[in-house]
């Protein structure tokens, strides 16, 4: 059990110069390093995903770099969600038995749809796992959380790329910060269209 704790904290202590190391030494084995830790994060909370995207960032280079933090974190989030809309039909019941203020909680997720996913998507500190998880046991539709998540992690992914990638120049090129004020205001007008195309069609 030492062995196991030891091995946690030193993935929770783990700097951007380790990851990047770590990253590295696998470069053998191409982009999946890269995709391959994000993705485990969505099941592994306590990794540090900002670091890990700065990393991504900085040895693939900005375009790569954000591609497979994409992929991997969009991959994990959908894979946990089907898992837990699959395998967890009574879990709502019990949660609600035992603590029954989260109805409060699933039923705000339901009645608001894709705007409270995407923006919480936005963010790097809300905790994906926790909504996640209440996404999948909810009533939520698949095509909802799928297009919020997208957007909501790109939007995070994206910022976060662009300004730790090569950050000794961001003070000379302040263009990035606007660039990625202007990605999240994009994709959430982008995304309620589609939203209210999907239930208008759907």
């Amino acid at each position: 059990m030492s062995a196991w704790q030891d091995w946690i904290n030193n993935l929770k202590n783990m700097d951007i110069h380790s990851i990047q190391q770590t990253l590295e030494s696998y470069s053998q084995f191409g982009p999946l390093p890269g995709i391959l830790l994000p993705f485990i994060e969505a099941f592994l909370p306590f990794l540090p995903l900002i670091l890990i995207i700065a990393a991504n960032a900085n040895i693939y280079g900005l375009g790569f770099g954000f591609l497979f933090s994409w992929s991997g974190v969009v991959g994990g989030a959908l894979v946990l969600f089907l898992l837990c809309r699959t395998l967890g039909k009574n879990v709502q019941a019990k949660l609600l038995k035992r603590f029954p203020k989260s109805a409060r909680f699933f039923n705000w997720v339901e009645r608001r749809g894709f705007t409270p996913l995407f923006l919480l998507a936005c963010f790097p500190f809300t905790p994906s796992v926790v909504i996640t998880v209440v996404s999948g046991l909810s009533r939520v539709p698949f095509h909802t959380f799928f297009l919020a998540t997208l957007l909501g992690k790109g939007v995070m992914i994206f910022c976060i790329s662009i300004i730790s990638f090569d950050i000794s120049n961001l003070v000379e090129e302040p263009w990035r910060i606007f660039v990625s004020v202007t990605a999240v205001l994009v994709m959430w007008f982008g995304g309620k269209r589609l939203e209210n195309r999907y239930q208008v069609n759907g």
